[in-house]
């Protein structure tokens, strides 16, 4: 078909240079951006006596049919057209004649594209935003729920202190809340609108860009009408925060991964949200979390491949800019599917809370609480440190917990150990005397967990 800028050319474009040109095979995902973003401008050159009335209405009536017909499956968005722009406006003056012809007045497809992309990213981070608003959701269920589920913390991955679940939990709950955070950000910077910038120098048309942005719920205009058709930061920023959202994502699932093996055997993955083997009948594998965990590298990918297609272009508008849909296209299906998927499966999780706790126990996690005891009972730290690093040698050599030995084994390596030892390393002790914010004590989780459920509160109004 005949091209919108064909006029200056005498010879058709061959097919292969049209096939690599053209975006209509997944620019058309942002259809009902481009059709909202035109009815914008037509109201705006209304309002400005740039159209009469009646064009108006006959072309916002003929781009309401085209929506309308699109979702009802009626009409389709084939590829015999070079983009989701030349679809809508060729569709149009097939419906209305001529009055079509003026839709495109004042403005370019470089801030039309600019537009419709900032429009449908805009939705998108809001789109990301709930879906994490329910996946802290279920992260603070747990941890309401688990408390005094004690189970060893880790660093190295050598069991180091006791912890709660509901600790263990808070680390991602805080780690969701700031990538939330990080995309509220996003919002406001991303939410000035290019349209009117022409194709990169303005018009002499007597545009009212105020109105245009308020009509489609923008702060305002961009300032810079090069700046407007060729900023790709908001997309940058969107593909970095989404890449730390899958960072967190897969650290989760690694530990997921590590819990639910046969050594760990910490939680069991509901059978609705994991696999089994083709000729192992006793596996049941937890499919979701690696492929969660193995999907971070293509989001990274796109941030990269984005900012090294971006690092090197002149203003103001150029064709390389295209390539800056795909990559942010997959990366919104891809972080949005595994957030959803990794929320399921976590809200369906049985935790085995004997095992994590007696994991704690036999894991000599109290031996720093033990040293503290000598220190309280006048022993120099060093000595003390020493002193419990033999009793941890001698628990080792018998296959014993600290809280399993005698007060007369205690007594054999320092004299200065009393009946009130067990009492002083007891799991729930050596928790519960963690009070200061941010610690698993039971007392401080209570404050965090309150400040968690008035944050989620918060954002409902």
């Amino acid at each position: 078909m005949a091209q919108l800028w064909g006029g200056r050319f005498t010879k058709e474009t061959d097919q292969l240079v049209y096939r690599f040109n053209a975006s209509i095979s997944f620019d058309q995902k942002f259809y009902r951006q481009d059709i909202e973003g035109s009815m914008a401008h037509v109201r705006m050159l209304a309002k400005q006596g740039i159209l009469t009335e009646a064009e108006s209405d006959a072309i916002l009536k003929g781009l309401r049919g085209i929506l309308e017909d699109v979702e009802a499956g009626k009409l389709a968005i084939t590829e015999e057209y070079e983009d989701i722009h030349s679809f809508v406006e060729a569709n149009l003056i097939d419906r209305i004649g001529d009055a079509g012809k003026k839709l495109h007045t004042g403005r370019s497809r470089n801030d039309q594209v600019a537009l419709d992309m900032r429009l449908y990213a805009r939705a998108e981070v809001l789109e990301t935003d709930e879906l994490l608003k329910k996946l802290l959701e279920v992260l603070l269920r747990i941890m309401e729920e688990n408390t005094e589920t004690i189970m060893p913390g880790f660093t190295h991955l050598q069991k180091a202190q006791p912890v709660t679940l509901a600790h263990h939990m808070g680390a991602y709950f805080e780690m969701f809340k700031r990538d939330r955070s990080r995309l509220r950000d996003i919002h406001e910077r991303m939410n000035y609108c290019p349209l009117g910038a022409g194709a990169l120098a303005g018009t002499t048309y007597p545009l009212d860009r105020e109105y245009t942005a308020e009509l489609l719920g923008f702060s305002g205009p961009m300032l810079n009408s090069m700046d407007a058709v060729s900023d790709r930061d908001y997309l940058v920023e969107y593909l970095s925060a989404m890449s730390v959202i899958m960072m967190h994502l897969s650290r989760f699932c690694e530990e997921i991964i590590l819990w639910n093996s046969n050594e760990y055997r910490f939680v069991e993955i509901d059978d609705a949200y994991s696999t089994g083997s083709s000729i192992m009948p006793q596996k049941k594998n937890p499919d979701i979390a690696e492929l969660v965990r193995g999907k971070t590298g293509r989001v990274y990918g796109a941030l990269m491949s984005l900012l090294t297609t971006l690092k090197g272009i002149p203003l103001a508008y150029n064709k390389d800019m295209q390539e800056d849909k795909e990559l942010v296209f997959d990366s919104i299906d891809t972080v949005k599917g595994c957030i959803a998927l990794f929320t399921g499966m976590l809200d369906t999780i049985h935790f085995c809370r004997e095992r994590m706790n007696d994991s704690a126990r036999h894991g000599f996690t109290n031996a720093t609480d033990a040293a503290d005891y000598l220190v309280n009972h006048g022993v120099p730290f060093r000595d003390a440190h020493g002193i419990v690093g033999r009793l941890v040698l001698y628990c080792i050599e018998r296959g014993m917990a600290l809280d399993d030995l005698s007060l007369e084994e205690y007594q054999a390596i320092s004299p200065v150990f009393g009946a009130d030892i067990y009492e002083a390393i007891s799991m729930e002790t050596c928790v519960n005397r963690r009070l200061t914010i941010g610690a698993p004590g039971k007392a401080a989780m209570g404050k965090v967990i309150k400040v968690y459920r008035e944050y989620l509160q918060a954002c409902e109004k």
